[in-house]
């Protein structure tokens, strides 16, 4: 049976996530208090509502205690986000995810019963920062101020390589100096990779680095070291 997400509030943040749940086949409800809003998410939701989510007696009716999740995507509006997250912690809801817009904002919506804390914005800073003179880099999770994991696509000039001739495994890995989790090749995952394993265009790579060891994949900045020495 698939898992059942409410999610509430259908701005730019909540539809991704939305559309994005439903596509890998999760029952999605779909909440605003927009009509408009509402009619423009029909048929791409297993369901789209106008309602309050603020007022217990809606999210009753809507049975927000058979969903396995609810996610509260409202951002802005802080009152009703808290209103909201209230009354889900109420009712029992066993997984709560809120979006906050800063860290008071988080730290409130913990303490009523959240689960679980995103701040949509600033991800997004993070990564237009590690990404802005690296096109490479599809996603970037931050695991202390200089050092996160990175998703990157596979530079042209390492494609058809081997991990350990493209300076990625066994005893030439300090070439870059970055640690690879995993390859992914359509929809094929390797993990842990052997270094002998090739690299294709078109792979991505999962690795671990401090940021400076990461721009050093960028081509540009491989280009500038051949010119070094």
């Amino acid at each position: 049976m698939a898992k059942s997400v409410m999610v509430i509030g259908l701005g730019r943040f909540g539809t991704s996530v939305a559309h994005t749940l439903f596509q890998l086949g999760y029952d999605v409800l779909g909440i605003d208090t927009d009509e408009r809003v509402v009619q423009a998410n029909l048929g791409q939701l297993t369901y789209s509502v106008q309602g309050d989510a603020t007022n217990e007696t809606t999210l009753r009716e809507l049975g927000v205690t058979n969903f396995d999740a609810a996610i509260v995507a409202v951002g802005s509006d802080m009152q009703s986000s808290l209103m909201t997250s209230v009354l889900l912690a109420t009712l029992d809801v066993p997984l709560i995810i809120a979006r906050a817009e800063n860290p008071l904002h988080g730290n409130t919506l913990q303490r009523i019963g959240v689960h679980k804390i995103i701040y949509p914005e600033q991800e997004m800073g993070e990564f237009l920062a590690h990404s802005l003179f690296n096109p490479d880099v599809l996603e970037y999770m931050d695991l202390t101020p200089d050092f996160g994991i990175s998703k990157i696509k596979v530079p042209d000039s390492l494609a058809d390589k081997s991990l350990k001739d493209a300076g990625l495994g066994g005893g030439a890995r300090d070439k870059y100096g970055v640690a690879v989790i995993a390859i992914k090749r359509g929809k094929d995952v390797t993990l842990a990779p052997d270094e002998d394993d090739i690299l294709h265009k078109g792979d991505i790579l999962v690795v671990a680095a401090k940021d400076e060891q990461l721009e050093r994949l960028h081509p540009r900045q491989q280009e500038l070291g051949h010119e070094g020495t």
